[in-house]
């Protein structure tokens, strides 16, 4: 098994490139949905956040690959955010013929409160994003002018059948243009039960050309059929030991595979969590610190921790000090409104060497 190697900053456009889709999310805070009537919108998608929180907190040479529709508000809104992200965007344009479609997703996330837990539902009806397929892009010229990362995920990949047949061709150009290439399996399991392929035959084809895989115990079973021990027994939520016990077979199954991280949450309340994480690379295992989080919105902390560790190896930290900045980066991006980021570096690394609560003045 080869090492993971990263190519250097010299003569590369994009230090990353996120292939995915961009939604609005609709959040009405912690008041169920039967009962709001005013919601706070923010832009996300699983994908794109890794690819803004590299460049806002981090200050990396950031892209994305998506879908646009032009003739709607929303989509003026979205690319205006991933400018403002500072986001270079790769569209491929669609038009709205003004009552049906195509359309820019909507995801809707309440925050919970207490015992109560968040509630996550979709409306990707004739969304865009789900009409991309091979072809659609032209990774010839997008990775010409250099790449160092590609990167997508799980969620972008159960839109239809044709985006993970996309995601492979990426992931095929963007090794042959010497980049590292990433996956989140982020499996969601309504997102799969309706999107008409199999979750494992497919993601199976895709990991086969991932370099770093970011999943959980459920995301490796789930999405890979890695066989493990049901996530639902497990006793202890931050106990590594589960998850390190698939690397076996992630290695026997997945040999090109050179690195596989997750965070390690224990939910106390929608408002309390526990916090770890774990990173196996190149044969040897990682643990991160635990921590309390009050958590404000918990949505985009999985993707905080993707971002932070994907800086820390392209920055060529250690690995224990890259798998802090993902640990410390994800606890940060809980306390904001929002799936981005509004940490800084400084923040980051304060929290990642054991940085506390106290006032800064």
């Amino acid at each position: 098994m080869s090492a993971l190697n990263i190519p250097p900053a010299e003569g590369k456009k994009h230090d990353f490139l996120a292939l995915g889709a961009l939604v609005t999310r609709l959040d009405p805070g912690v008041v169920p949905f039967s009962m709001a009537d005013h919601y706070e919108l923010h832009v996300s998608g699983g994908e794109y956040n890794v690819a803004a929180n590299l460049s806002r907190c981090f200050g990396m040479r950031t892209a994305l690959a998506s879908a646009m529709v032009d003739g709607l508000p929303t989509g003026l809104k979205i690319q205006n955010s991933v400018r403002e992200a500072g986001v270079e965007a790769y569209y491929v344009r669609f038009k709205h013929d003004g009552v049906r479609g195509p359309n820019m997703a909507q995801v809707w996330s309440d925050r919970g409160k207490g015992v109560r837990a968040p509630v996550v539902f979709y409306n990707r009806a004739n969304e865009a994003a789900g009409l991309l397929k091979p072809g659609s892009f032209d990774w010839k010229a997008i990775f010409g002018s250099g790449l160092r990362w590609f990167h997508s995920g799980g969620i972008f990949s159960a839109l239809s059948p044709t985006t993970p047949e996309l995601v492979i061709e990426a992931m095929q150009a963007a090794k042959a243009a010497g980049a590292v290439t990433s996956f989140d399996l982020n499996y969601r399991a309504k997102l799969w039960a309706v999107a008409g392929v199999s979750a494992p035959e497919l993601l199976k084809r895709i990991v086969e050309l991932t370099d770093v895989l970011v999943g959980n115990e459920e995301d490796l079973q789930m999405g890979l059929g890695i066989v493990g021990p049901k996530v639902e027994k497990a006793a202890n939520k931050l106990d590594p030991s589960v998850f390190l016990g698939m690397m076996d077979d992630v290695k026997k199954k997945f040999p090109n595979v050179k690195a596989v991280a997750t965070t390690l949450r224990e939910v106390h309340s929608t408002d309390r969590h526990s916090w770890s994480a774990v990173l196996w690379l190149d044969g040897k295992s990682y643990v991160a610190p635990t921590c309390e989080l009050d958590v404000y919105d918990r949505v985009g902390g999985g993707d905080g921790f993707a971002a932070g560790l994907i800086y820390g190896l392209m920055a060529g930290k250690a690995p224990e000090e890259s798998l802090r900045l993902g640990w410390a980066h994800g606890a940060l991006l809980t306390t904001f409104p929002g799936d981005t980021t509004m940490a800084t570096l400084e923040q980051v690394e304060a929290f990642a060497k054991g940085g506390s609560a106290r006032i800064q003045r």
